[in-house]
């Protein structure tokens, strides 16, 4: 089976997978990142190079001000338990997206895990926090100015050496769960020849065997890039 290199999520569904059982928002958060446990397991084991989760956007601050606290919290909280998975893999953490703007302690946990994986040959685990691709592009052009370079050497190259994810292959595969359709400003650029894959299915129910549904369709397409 053709496995993508490059697998992306937008993880939507935990507070409707919460409401539907009378819970709190943030019960269904924690949940969700027993999801995230499963998948880290699934995705490493199908041999997948770069997986990337899409946690929190620059547009999730609008929130309630309460859930937002309290995602931040669950985001230190697992970010620490993390590692000891991680190491077991050999797995290597990435930030995704603007350090700035979020609390010092989850700033501090994201790069310890960062520099605590750094050595590690694995699958790269790309955790998208702080994230939205418009403000990833548009600093990635601010930097190409800030470099002095001049218009003829603004290149699609030039760009993607500046973008958050400088390095990393294009997204091969693009899931989203709970039937939303729509990209939510996730990886526009990294995605532009992605093969989409739309699931029903609720993000703390997304677990290995819903991935490997998703690879095996991925492995049934026939990818064009524009061609015929």
């Amino acid at each position: 089976m053709s496995v993508p290199h490059h697998v992306a999520i937008i993880m939507d569904g935990n507070g409707r997978w919460a409401g539907l059982r009378g819970w709190s928002r943030i019960k269904g958060h924690k949940e969700g990142v027993r999801a995230v446990e499963d998948i880290l397991d699934a995705a490493a084991e199908a041999g997948i190079q770069h997986l990337s989760l899409y946690a929190f956007s620059t547009e999730n601050w609008k929130r309630p001000s309460l859930e937002v606290s309290g995602l931040m919290a669950l985001l230190r909280m697992y970010l620490r338990m993390f590692l000891p998975k991680l190491r077991r893999k050999g797995i290597r953490f990435h930030h995704l997206g603007s350090l700035e703007g979020l609390p010092e302690g989850v700033q501090r946990d994201i790069r310890a895990l960062e520099e605590s994986t750094a050595d590690h040959t694995g699958m790269v685990f790309h955790l998208a926090v702080n994230y939205g691709s418009r403000l990833e592009i548009t600093q990635a052009a601010r930097r190409c100015v800030e470099a002095g370079l001049q218009p003829d050497e603004i290149t699609e190259e030039a760009i993607a050496a500046r973008l958050w994810t400088a390095g990393t292959p294009d997204v091969d595969l693009l899931i989203r769960t709970s039937g939303e359709l729509r990209i939510s400003n996730f990886l526009l650029w990294q995605a532009a020849y992605a093969e989409f894959y739309i699931t029903e299915c609720l993000w703390p129910d997304f677990r290995g065997p819903q991935l490997r549904e998703a690879l095996e369709a991925y492995a049934n397409r026939e990818r064009r890039f524009g061609g015929i």
